[in-house]
């Protein structure tokens, strides 16, 4: 899907592409492509790059075309193993074309389009755009961390309760996101660092960019607490189960020693031998007490031991 914007006095949307526009491509179709390619005449290589997933924050230069990637927050809607990650964001620039391209529809995106409108400035140029994508980008993961701290905060409440593996797995999962913000953050941290020299840098996007480098220290640093706290409780919830299962084991332990010594009196008058008790006609019931008797006894010791 394709949307142009027009960013001199605002941003509102117009019907087809004009030179200093802004052309925002979410999910691009192939139809989407050939116009990029054939229309913009983009290297057709960029978009490669931008839909895999696994691509790295980087800047790239080709033939006087600019093709910056950055790494963005995104929350899958459906049950994944790891529910928050990173996605790249394609930043195109030449002249007076400045294209966005993201293969995912994200929250942060139709933020931006919305926080932008609201402002009724738009932007100065196609560098005044990028920096504030980096911004905004270092506020969502500011947003998306408080998130995933409420759910370890949720976890911490429910240690008092039966806790499972499931219970574990959740938050390794977490901690899995943990680890892709990190990266992510520290990508685009050094990118930023390198596009100070790359582009045409004004007093105006100098204020930005500083304030840019303390959103994304600050998401930095809150994910490195936030791992903390995490690996923190995940240790805890570990050393609860290992607790629970030496309780169970205890438990089990001591049923089978109580349970064992009435069959060893019982197993001992069983004996296929001469005992005396053969003929005997209170012999079971002497067996009997011989075992209540032994049982009561080892249950003393076990009290004096504190066993129990």
């Amino acid at each position: 899907m394709r949307t142009y914007w027009n960013t001199a006095k605002g941003l509102r949307t117009i019907d087809q592409w004009a030179p200093n526009s802004w052309v925002q491509v979410t999910c691009p179709t192939q139809e989407d492509a050939d116009f990029l390619q054939n229309t913009l005449h983009i290297p057709d290589y960029f978009l490669d790059d931008i839909a895999d997933t696994e691509e790295r924050a980087r800047y790239d230069y080709d033939d006087g075309w600019i093709l910056i990637i950055l790494r963005i927050p995104y929350v899958k809607e459906v049950k994944s193993r790891t529910p928050f990650t990173t996605i790249p964001l394609g930043i195109i620039l030449k002249g007076d074309v400045c294209i966005t391209v993201c293969n995912y529809e994200t929250n942060m995106m139709i933020d931006f389009v919305t926080y932008q409108q609201k402002r009724g400035v738009g932007f100065t140029d196609s560098v005044d755009l990028v920096f504030r994508l980096f911004l905004s980008t270092a506020v969502w993961f500011l947003k998306r961390l408080k998130q995933i701290n409420s759910r370890i905060e949720d976890a911490k409440q429910h240690l008092d309760r039966k806790v499972d593996n499931a219970d574990l797995i959740s938050l390794s999962r977490l901690q899995d996101s943990l680890t892709y913000f990190a990266t992510s953050i520290r990508g685009n941290e050094t990118l930023l660092s390198k596009l100070k020299f790359k582009l045409p840098v004004d007093e105006l996007d100098a204020d930005l960019i500083e304030d840019v480098n303390i959103e994304m220290n600050q998401a930095r640093e809150t994910t490195g607490i936030y791992s903390n706290i995490l690996e923190s409780t995940m240790d805890t919830y570990a050393n609860i189960i290992n607790n629970n299962m030496s309780t169970v084991m205890k438990t089990l332990t001591i049923v089978s020693m109580f349970l064992m010594v009435p069959t060893l009196v019982a197993s001992f008058f069983g004996m296929n031998l001469i005992n005396g008790m053969e003929d005997n006609p209170i012999g079971f019931p002497v067996v009997v007490v011989l075992s209540v008797l032994f049982t009561a006894s080892f249950w003393w010791y076990a009290r004096l031991k504190a066993w129990l």
